[in-house]
């Protein structure tokens, strides 16, 4: 059935609805781009929510439900992700000004980028990320945008198994009081991570809609908050260098008790161990940018949101993406800096075995690490539905909403995932290249030029500063994207990769 022209004809504001006059007829509207049937735009959504008869259609076809704080919830769920854990061996990386400056400029971008999303998606009436890559260079663009999609978020999900897969059986070990793990199965990390996809991740996996999964965000957000806590607590009750046997000292050890032993050493580097960087450079500082760009990676997660937001206009999304990044921003900045000033050099590329050291069976840690994976595991099922509707985009566009279909799609995804995590040694290599590859092009590349290219030059011409400032964006993501490539060969080739853990 042929889509209807007329709305191709008219402007739309980015509440969906058709604004009264019609554009000039010298906007270019090429045939081969015609506007998105409805149905296809969202089919994951089609009988969640009707439209009204009495209204001209809106884009997605009907009306969202899904109110502004549980969309917060979703978004910052969607930021958030094991990235944190890393974020204090990227300060030790780089000093606390150095990794402030990069914090921010990536927080802003972000937040920018995301405006460049929801202009470009107001303007031509569609809120899937891979249909604007349709509308502004056809199948090349939706098919590269589905897949930067598909990796960044196969990569984060990955990581979040992977936590599962090292912190859980820790957990158990300390629960049970053992001073190392036995051979039974249920201390098996690889055993641990399908029983955690099959009983918790799938069937989250499998609702139709994210507004759904608000409550789940919400609670996964509280686990974080409480890591948040913790982490700064800790910093006022670990001794600063770490004495000897530290290890094998229980909780009860005092931080005066530390102190004094500690004081005896009366040595100065002692004291230089216990000294903040406020800059550094070394060979680790190429990782810092590619963890933080894929610690705010959320763009594919936006337009669903967006879709299924209630009473939705492109102010109130830009107003939960601002809200949502600046809640996130704080986190991370306070996680980082409290876990970096209780190790200072000493802090692991993953935080909380750094805490292992002090004492494997803190109660507290114990509770921090069941928050975790708490909160990982309820980020893994907001990842997955971007994937899921970008493989949707690609292979099955014109099909109506199938279940068999939604399930396949799931349940196959999640089974890649835990093969990936379960036979790769170490996937910090896959953190690097996609952090260094997907993620610049989701934040900077891609909504840059789709903006350049959508936005009509009727409208905005092409030296017009908005138009400029996106090509500016967009070089910016390249030259980044090289960088870190660069800097990650490099740091390969002469073999001085991180030691152990993920980011």
């Amino acid at each position: 059935m042929e889509s209807p022209l007329q709305t191709e004809m008219v402007e739309l504001v980015p509440n969906g609805k058709h604004l009264e006059g019609l554009l000039p007829l010298g906007m270019p509207t090429t045939g081969n781009h015609r506007a998105e049937d409805p149905r296809q735009s969202c089919v994951e959504g089609k009988s969640f929510l009707q439209k009204s008869p009495s209204k001209e259609p809106h884009f997605t076809d009907f009306e969202g439900k899904t109110s502004f704080g549980m969309s917060v919830f979703n978004l910052s769920n969607a930021i958030m992700g094991s990235g944190i854990l890393g974020l204090a061996y990227a300060m030790a990386n780089t000093g606390i000004i150095l990794f402030l400056f990069l914090l921010t400029a990536v927080a802003l971008l972000s937040s920018y980028s995301i405006h460049l999303l929801l202009k470009s998606s107001g303007i031509v009436g569609i809120r899937a990320y891979e249909q604007l890559g349709y509308r502004a260079f056809g199948t090349p663009g939706k098919l590269v945008a589905a897949l930067a999609i598909t990796l960044q978020n196969i990569g984060a999900m990955s990581s979040y198994l992977y936590i599962i897969k090292s912190e859980l059986p820790l957990v158990i070990q300390t629960f049970l009081n053992l001073e190392e793990q036995t051979s039974v199965w249920y201390m098996n990390g690889n055993y641990l991570v399908i029983l955690v996809s099959v009983t918790i991740i799938l069937p989250l996996a499998l609702m139709r809609q994210l507004g759904y999964l608000g409550y789940a965000s919400g609670f996964s957000l509280s686990c974080m908050v409480f890591f948040l806590i913790a982490v700064t607590y800790k910093k006022f009750q670990v001794p600063c260098p770490l004495p000897p046997n530290l290890a094998n000292i229980t909780s009860n050890f005092s931080h005066v008790e530390a102190m004094e032993k500690t004081q005896l050493q009366g040595k100065p580097e002692s004291a230089a161990l216990c000294t903040p960087s406020y800059f550094t450079l070394n060979s680790q500082t190429a990782y810092t940018i590619p963890i933080m760009a894929f610690a705010f990676v959320c763009h594919p997660e936006v337009l669903p949101i967006y879709t299924e937001l209630k009473d939705p206009s492109k102010k109130k999304m830009q107003h939960i993406s601002n809200l949502s990044i600046a809640v996130m921003y704080v986190m991370y900045f306070l996680a980082a800096l409290f876990g970096y000033l209780t190790f200072y050099d000493g802090v692991e590329s993953e935080l909380l075995h750094t805490y292992s050291k002090v004492d494997p069976f803190d109660v507290l840690i114990l509770c921090v690490r069941v928050a975790v994976l708490t909160a990982v595991t309820l980020t893994v099922p907001i990842v997955l539905f971007p994937v899921r509707r970008a493989i949707q985009q690609m292979l099955f566009q014109n099909q109506e909403f199938s279940w068999l279909r939604h399930v396949f799609i799931a349940t196959g995804l999640l089974t890649c995932i835990n093969l990936l995590v379960i036979f790769a040694p170490n996937i910090l290599g896959i953190f690097g290249i996609i952090g260094a590859t997907s993620a610049p092009c989701l934040i900077f590349i891609f909504p840059a030029i789709f903006y350049f290219r959508i936005v009509p030059t009727e409208k905005e011409p092409a030296r017009s500063t908005p138009k400029i400032l996106a090509l500016c964006f967009a070089v910016v993501g390249v030259l980044l994207m090289t960088m870190s490539l660069s800097f990650i060969i490099i740091d390969w080739v002469s073999g001085s990769s991180p030691h152990g853990g993920n980011h």
